[in-house]
């Protein structure tokens, strides 16, 4: 079967560095912490006091009418990415065979704000009395839904909920999507709201965030000294586009997607494998998937979650699919700017690939102080710089041992 190829035609992002797409660039480049206290709802009684919150936002503002009303914190930031990706790509959205146009977008828990608020009220006033739109509002795939209705998309409509790898799986089957013939167009990405005690609670029982008040300490993806995850929010979309179908309207492209791998530890729960075989395998094959040889590859946007068993694994992965040539590549985590955006984080740290790509320069892992010996690359410490790179890879890792990766070319036509 002939591989078609696939071009990225428009992006759009809601995230704590930013509201849209180039002020979230400009931050990324700056090195720009998005991490503070929390201020959605009074956490004194916890132990987390930081997150990455998208700060001064109104929906309102941004999405049209009413219909902001009746959805979750993270169908809000999927929506408002979702229309400055479409509105990015110039695309004309009468001309489009919307049978062949299809949205692929994850989110790992939902609207889990909207449960709990919930809970909460109908504990006190009976559970019959639900607010009539909690389901649509909570359920994780109404993101992917929504933005299909708002576009009229009548193709291929999905969420895959893959817990941290979920943002790059949906980026991943979309390339492979159009790639393989099923359709023409497809908005892709990932959305995240999760900045609520439960979630910070649960996180912070099994000891997987932060506890310090520190924002320059908080996130330090392969410092010596990191000890956990801050939670973000925030939401990515790309456009992605067969290449003819691009070119015939005259589209800019950010960069070509040519490779995806998505594999499974089966290890543990919530563990990584302690050798990163399985993320190194969803490396291997995502190289393989588009013939590129990994000494061609010249900067990997990490999953870089700043916890103590992903940054090592995670550079033991690096170290096995590269070799000699892990040396040489420039690896970078954009979570010690942004926190981890669960769902979305695939999705934001994709588009920030891409505009690595575009702009020939890499954004930093910034408040790097402590070399660790086990993480002993060149991961672009605190400050970007400027680097012409043909390949970069961006990597996700999720709960349940889930791996995924994907593989994106510098435009040059």
């Amino acid at each position: 079967m002939e591989k078609r190829r696939v071009l990225i035609t428009g992006m759009g992002t809601v995230n704590p560095l930013g509201h849209d797409l180039a002020q979230s660039w400009q931050a990324a480049r700056e090195g720009v912490c998005g991490i503070g206290p929390i201020t959605q709802y009074d956490c004194s009684a916890q132990k987390v006091h930081l997150a990455a919150e998208v700060k001064d936002w109104d929906p309102a503002v941004v999405l049209a009418g009413r219909d902001h009303r009746h959805m979750s914190r993270f169908i809000q930031l999927a929506m408002a990415s979702a229309q400055e990706a479409v509105a990015d790509s110039g695309v004309d959205l009468e001309g489009l065979d919307r049978t062949r146009c299809g949205v692929i977008l994850s989110s790992g828990v939902g609207g889990i704000g909207m449960t709990e608020r919930e809970q909460v009220r109908c504990t006190q006033k009976g559970f019959d009395r639900a607010n009539p739109y909690y389901i649509p509002m909570t359920i994780a795939n109404m993101g992917a839904g929504m933005i299909a209705i708002a576009f009229g998309f009548q193709g291929m409509c999905t969420c895959p909920v893959t817990a941290c790898a979920g943002g790059t799986n949906a980026v991943g089957d979309a390339f492979r999507h159009i790639r393989d013939g099923y359709a023409e167009v497809m908005l892709c990405g990932g959305a995240e709201a999760a900045i609520t005690p439960l979630s910070i609670g649960g996180f912070t029982s099994m000891r997987a965030l932060h506890v310090g008040d520190d924002p320059d300490r908080a996130s330090v993806p392969f410092d010596a000294r990191r000890s956990g995850f801050v939670m973000g929010e925030g939401a990515g979309v790309l456009m992605l586009e067969e290449y003819s179908h691009a070119m015939a309207r005259g589209a800019k492209v950010y960069a070509e997607l040519v490779g995806y791998g998505a594999t499974c530890d089966a290890y543990h729960m919530t563990a990584p494998a302690p050798d990163g075989e399985g993320g190194a395998r969803a490396m291997a094959l995502t190289l393989a998937d588009a013939g590129v040889k990994p000494e061609q590859v010249g900067y990997i946007n990490a999953h870089g979650t700043s916890t103590p068993l992903n940054d090592s694994g995670e550079t033991a992965a690096i170290k096995a699919v590269f070799g000699a040539h892990a040396g040489s590549l420039a690896v970078s985590s954009t979570k010690s700017m942004t926190g981890h955006l669960l769902g979305g984080t695939g999705a934001v740290e994709a588009i920030f690939t891409a505009m690595a790509l575009k702009d020939g320069f890499l954004p930093p892992t910034i408040h790097y102080q402590e070399p660790d010996p086990a993480c002993d690359l060149d991961y672009v410490p605190n400050q970007g710089r400027a680097a012409k790179v043909e390949y970069a890879l961006s990597n996700s890792l999720g709960f349940g041992g889930h791996n995924a990766c994907v593989l994106l070319k510098r435009w040059g036509e």
